[in-house]
């Protein structure tokens, strides 16, 4: 069995005719979690083959809307495109539940009982959710927004670290120390970086701070297309790099 990572969207906000929002697919076995749901999540997930249908658990990261803004989407195509019965499961930082029962508020009581099972969980860092008998997720504050988190995706076959959105943290590398891949975000080039987000200099250090053993870079905004990535990312960081793309797949360990 293989701990299989999708990187359904690599954008972000600012919009692309090739990246689409932040939303990512983590799968093993019964284990099809959506991590992040940015602009185009749903239909990116048909493109790309996944069985979108299926999709087990949405975990998101943070309350910017370009990372969860087509939740009330995918919920909704749940209910009206397939024949659904079998439970879905989103969780987040503090205030998850609170911000889905808002968003029932404004698009209706159905997003809260789509004729399906749902659960909405708070997670807390140092508190280990099972996603099933042996993969676990986790959360671990970053610097971004009060509530954002990075995800940690644990299995037999490895460990997978999202960091969602966040500046520089020597406590997140700390706690993605010897992850075999490191899904992180890669804003902006050096010297247009903003408070919050990586540059290609920041996110070589926290990768090679944590020792991981494979980088992949993902939320790329447009001026990060125009410079050389890698460059500033090796002046820290000498393991393996790939800049994703919309539809890129990677085991892993790989």
């Amino acid at each position: 069995m293989t701990l299989t990572l999708v990187t359904v969207g690599t954008g972000t906000v600012a919009p692309s005719a090739t990246r689409a929002g932040p939303a990512h697919w983590v799968e093993r076995g019964d284990v099809r979690l959506l991590m992040d749901c940015g602009a185009g999540a749903t239909h990116g997930l048909a493109r790309c083959g996944l069985a979108w249908e299926r999709v087990s658990h949405v975990a998101l990261t943070h309350f910017h809307p370009d990372h969860f803004g087509e939740l009330p989407a995918l919920l909704f195509a749940l209910r009206h495109a397939t024949k659904r019965e079998e439970p879905l499961v989103i969780v987040g930082p503090a205030g998850t539940v609170r911000l889905v029962k808002n968003l029932a508020e404004g698009f209706g009581e159905w997003l809260l009982d789509p004729g399906y099972p749902i659960g909405i969980l708070d997670l807390q860092a140092g508190e280990p959710f099972p996603l099933s008998s042996d993969v676990m997720l986790e959360v671990h504050p970053t610097p971004h927004t009060a509530e954002s988190v990075a995800l940690g995706v644990w299995a037999p076959e490895g460990r997978l670290v999202y960091t969602g959105d966040t500046g520089p943290s020597d406590d997140l590398a700390a706690w993605a120390t010897d992850c075999d891949l490191l899904l992180a975000e890669c804003s902006l080039p050096d010297g247009q970086g903003i408070e919050g987000h990586l540059t290609p200099g920041s996110v070589g250090q926290l990768a090679a701070d944590a020792k991981a053993a494979r980088l992949v870079l993902t939320h790329l905004y447009p001026p990060t297309e125009r410079v050389d990535v890698r460059a500033g990312i090796a002046a820290h960081y000498r393991g393996p790099v790939a800049i994703a793309a919309d539809g890129d797949r990677f085991d892993v360990k790989g």
